[in-house]
């Protein structure tokens, strides 16, 4: 085929997509209705680590699914009326927390993540933005002996892929992380990983990086792709607007799924909502990387923009109404963990985590669809995942053979 590229979406995976056909000598023009980094990529906990290797559908879920299903939960919501219409999406989702699916499911993203995190380095000294990045790793807060216990399968997990992790006792997480109270039982330290503190400043860099070196972006809201003799146009809310190129990359997370639907492909996709809220620390306190309470439901970040405070999941519609309630509670288990300060945002910020049955993404030419190319469904983890997504998803579409190396990714498990 040609030479010309679209890319659909510049969040973290498309611009990544982006910048590597690129530099694999392709003409790439990096499509969105918006500037790179503006939707799901601006709003994550900035961590990139190994331990994203665990699914959210692992083999504990059975025993935590009547819990769950109450509803009432800081970790997981859902509404009922959106579970009742995609029953059969969370039917296979939940198949795929069989042992054999989860061990190819964090093998697969083992992988990818080790693939992704050297490219990260390399990309974050390319477009100078290296001081954002911090090597500290990341810190799971676990606030009684049975939590820490539920957590086993985790840590058995980390060991059998060589995660580093360091197991803390209370003064040595006070030691590490001062600011917390002591209300943790036990921690466990998740070492060689990364976080950033200002994911979208980093998406806004490498986005500008590729324009560097010679890459197109348009701003273009696509309603709609469909097959153009040997190529691919992409339709903008105008009858004016289109774009034309020889391949198509998709990589528009969540809103892929509608856009697919222009061209007769349904994908098993759901939506995995989130929240997040800046605060203060109070009389400047705060944390020094990344920390989970586990029991709390919610992430704390250290952020260029004051304390990030990051929810669990809300099941629900894309664009469904936000429903903040689910960050009020959080909030209110975080102020019992840390000295949380005033708000600093005028609103919750809402994003959406798209997620395929077995949690992994979707990386591959979608079949009878000569030259349309798919980099989609990451679920909580495409920061952390999107230069390998680029690597894998080069190599598929120019060199002979490597489907072959790529097969926990093909896009033909569900399409």
């Amino acid at each position: 085929m040609g030479k010309q590229v679209i890319v659909l979406g510049a969040g973290i995976v498309g611009v990544c997509c982006a910048l590597e056909l690129l530099r694999r000598g392709l003409s790439v023009t990096l499509v969105d209705q918006q500037e790179p980094g503006m939707e799901t990529s601006m709003g994550n906990a900035g961590v990139l680590a190994r331990s994203s290797l665990m699914p959210f559908n692992h083999p504990g879920l059975w025993g935590q699914l009547p819990r769950l299903l109450r509803n009432d939960t800081v970790q997981f919501r859902y509404r009922p009326r959106y579970l009742a219409k995609n029953l059969g999406w969370a039917t296979r989702f939940l198949l795929s927390a069989r042992p054999s699916v989860f061990q190819q499911t964090a093998q697969a993203l083992d992988g990818l993540i080790r693939l992704s995190a050297p490219e990260h380095l390399k990309l974050l000294d390319a477009c100078g933005a290296r001081r954002r990045l911090r090597d500290t790793g990341w810190i799971f807060l676990y606030r009684s002996e049975q939590a820490w216990n539920s957590g086993e399968l985790s840590r058995r997990t980390y060991a059998r892929y060589q995660v580093p992790t360091q197991t803390l006792h209370p003064t040595e997480l006070a030691e590490l992380e001062p600011a917390l109270s002591p209300l943790f039982h036990r921690a466990l330290w998740i070492q060689g990983s990364y976080s950033v503190d200002d994911p979208h400043e980093v998406v806004a860099a490498y986005a500008e990086l590729f324009r560097r070196e010679g890459g197109a972006f348009r701003r273009l809201a696509a309603t709609g792709i469909r097959r153009d003799g040997q190529g691919w146009t992409v339709q903008g809310s105008q009858a004016s607007e289109s774009l034309s190129a020889d391949r198509l990359v998709v990589a528009l997370g969540p809103w892929s799924k509608n856009l697919l639907k222009t061209t007769g492909i349904d994908l098993p996709m759901a939506f995995e909502r989130g929240y997040h809220m800046h605060y203060s620390g109070v009389n400047g306190a705060s944390v020094t990387r990344p920390v989970y309470d586990t029991g709390g439901g919610y992430v704390l970040s250290p952020m260029a923009r004051g304390l990030r405070l990051s929810t669990g999941v809300e099941l629900d519609a894309c664009d469904a109404p936000a429903r903040p309630d689910q960050l009020d509670l959080a909030e209110a288990r975080a102020r019992e963990a840390f000295p949380l300060g005033r708000r600093l945002d005028p609103a919750a910020w809402l994003g959406r985590r798209p997620t395929l049955p077995d949690s992994r993404p979707m990386i591959g030419q979608a079949p009878r669809h000569p030259g349309l190319w798919l980099a989609l469904g990451h679920q909580h983890i495409g920061f952390s995942t999107a230069p390998g997504t680029a690597k894998i998803l080069a190599e598929l579409m120019l060199e002979p053979g490597a489907e072959s190396r790529h097969q926990a990714f093909r896009p033909g498990r569900f399409i």
